[in-house]
């Protein structure tokens, strides 16, 4: 299936984990990135523009865009990088059978619930994505590196410059 049919938030949510068999881990490697004991003047922040499910192989690889950017014009110290969501929607497909004779074993939509085949955030609108932690001479380099990672993400979103309060 595509992974814009997964794209809409609909119906109640799916992550009881204890009663479901077989959920992929999530792709989602690391949730904090750079100088985790650093202090920073400003806080960059890619917000959703939709209330949008962003599956858990997107949100790793617009972690990973942003990471290489940062990384590569502040070096390992001159950042924080936050991923804000986490994917807890697990995600299910009715997979249908494509070969000759198929309609004589396959059940179609009857009965159908679907087998567990990955995860996905619930993001709402004006929901932080990510959050870049910059100092002040730092602040195009964050606005850069995170219009790269909104890029690989199934939703417009928008970065806000905040000054974080001392």
């Amino acid at each position: 299936m595509k992974g814009s049919e997964y794209r809409r938030i609909k119906g109640s949510a799916y992550t009881r984990r204890e009663y479901i068999h077989g959920v992929p881990p999530p792709r989602l490697s690391k949730h904090t990135m750079g100088n985790l004991k650093g202090k920073f003047d400003y806080k960059v922040s890619m917000t959703a523009l939709r209330d949008v499910q962003i599956r858990h192989n997107a949100l790793e690889a617009a972690r990973v865009a942003v990471n290489k950017v940062l990384f590569d014009k502040l070096g390992e110290t001159g950042y924080r990088l936050r991923v804000k969501v986490y994917p807890h929607q697990v995600l299910r497909e009715n997979k249908m059978m494509a070969f000759a004779g198929a309609d004589r074993i396959q059940e179609g939509m009857r009965k159908s619930f679907g087998v567990p085949i990955g995860t996905a955030a619930r993001v709402r609108i004006n929901q932080p994505i990510m959050t870049a932690e910059i100092n002040a001479d730092a602040v195009e380099a964050a606005k850069e590196a995170l219009m790269q990672g909104f890029s690989k993400l199934p939703t417009p979103c928008k970065i806000e410059v905040k000054k974080i309060a001392a």
